[in-house]
C-alpha cells in the first residue's frame, strides 16, 4: 500500500513539473521574452522554427500561440501532455528538465494532433 502511495505521489509531482514547464513557456511568450521561450523548447522543436534562416525568437513571435489556463497534465515515462484552455502542449524530459516538444496543438479526432511547433 505504501508503495502505491509513493508511486502516485511521484506521478503527481512529475505532472506538476511538466505543467510548470508548459506554463513557464507561455509566461515567457506573454511577457515578450521569446528567446527565453525558445530556451524552453527541445532542440528538435527549436530547429523546426529556425528553418529558412529565421531566428527562433522571430518565428515563435509570429505564431501567436493561444495557451490559456492549465486544465490537466499527464506523464507517460519521459513524455508528458499538458492541456491548456486553448492549447495542448507535449513535453519530453531531458534529465531533470521538461522541455516543450510540441505546442499550439489541436486534436483532430482519430488523426494525430496538428501542432504549430514540433509535432
Amino acid at each position: 500500500m505504501l508503495l502505491l502511495v509513493l508511486v502516485a505521489g511521484c506521478a503527481q509531482q512529475e505532472a506538476g513539473s511538466a505543467q510548470a514547464a508548459a506554463t513557464g513557456f507561455y509566461a515567457a511568450l506573454a511577457g515578450g521574452r521569446t528567446e527565453q521561450a525558445c530556451g524552453l523548447l527541445s532542440e528538435r522543436a527549436r530547429e523546426g522554427l529556425e528553418t529558412g534562416g529565421h531566428a527562433c525568437g522571430d518565428a515563435i513571435r509570429e505564431l501567436r500561440l493561444p495557451g490559456g489556463q492549465p486544465r490537466d497534465a499527464r506523464v507517460f515515462g519521459d513524455e508528458a501532455q499538458v492541456r491548456l484552455a486553448a492549447d495542448t502542449v507535449f513535453l519530453h524530459r531531458f534529465g531533470d528538465r521538461w522541455l516543450v516538444h510540441a505546442a499550439g496543438c489541436v486534436p483532430r479526432g482519430s488523426l494525430p494532433y496538428r501542432c504549430e511547433i514540433g509535432g
